[in-house]
């Protein structure tokens, strides 16, 4: 029963610092695997975060509309690509993705921490401030942006802890730099991407549902509260928390798989 509660604090946390930072996944996942395989964890953590892209998306929609071409656009190359990146994730077993493991949390860590030393957004203009319309791309721009998706979501489906953060350094390259507009649709895309993703660890039956179900209901609030507030929050404040959880926790699990062999702590 503890560990059931603590799941679910942690999902509500998780998804609400995923709404107004990104990399929740980075909480998400080394609880799971406590308690869980690591591929199972993995699968897991993408169930139970998935609602919260749904609230959080909806708290934030008015804002979406500006930008709402830019997702249909974008749309199709992130599903591909997650889905790629879950298939890859479903034919390496719990070995070859516990030696990627440390790896992994170190990337999310660093995409975590790159808006903490580069500030490619806009100063924030005020919360009742009108957002306008972006304008509509040029096919060169259409392609590049696509084709930039794809891989961005590569990644989304085969880990997802940080994909927001990496979802947002791409609209960065392509132009889309209005904050207001780009959290919702940055929550939209990955979202969109990670529904994919799951859907490929369901039919391959990767889910632990007792915690998966727990975790979601705990994403639903965490999801809205941090879609709500995230004119208020200070992300900066957030990121560096993430942060310094997420090199922590890369530091232990380089400790654990390089001090006792991958073989003693992952199955196949």
């Amino acid at each position: 029963m503890k560990t059931h509660a603590l799941l679910f604090l942690v999902a509500i946390v998780a998804a609400a610092v995923n709404a107004v930072a990104g990399g929740g996944g980075l909480l998400t996942f080394p609880v799971l695997m406590t308690v869980l395989p690591p591929v199972t964890a993995d699968a897991t953590s993408a169930v139970a975060l998935l609602p919260a892209y749904v609230t959080s998306t909806w708290a934030g929609r008015k804002h979406l509309a500006p930008v709402g071409h830019w997702f249909w656009l974008l749309l199709g190359p992130s599903l591909l690509g997650s889905l790629l990146g879950a298939l890859l994730l479903n034919w390496s077993g719990n070995r070859s993705f516990m030696a990627l493991i440390p790896w992994l949390i170190l990337i999310a860590t660093l995409l975590t921490m790159r808006p903490l030393l580069t500030r490619r957004m806009k100063p924030q203009p005020p919360s009742d401030a009108t957002v306008h319309e972006t304008p509509a791309p040029s096919l060169a721009l259409q392609v590049a942006s696509g084709m930039l998706l794809f891989l961005v979501a590569i990644y989304g489906g085969y880990f997802g802890a940080g994909i927001g953060i990496l979802v947002i350094g791409a609209f960065g390259l392509i132009g889309l730099t209005d904050i207001h507009s780009v959290i919702p649709l940055k929550n939209a895309l990955s979202g969109s991407l990670r529904a994919v993703a799951v859907t490929v660890f369901l039919v391959e039956g990767k889910v632990d549902w007792e915690y998966g179900l727990i975790m979601a209901a705990g994403a639903l609030f965490g999801g809205y509260i941090g879609g709500s507030a995230v004119r208020w929050t200070n992300r900066t404040a957030v990121r560096i928390g993430i942060v310094v959880l997420g090199f922590g926790m890369a530091a232990y699990y380089f400790w654990r798989i390089y001090r006792s062999g991958i073989h003693t702590i992952g199955g196949d």
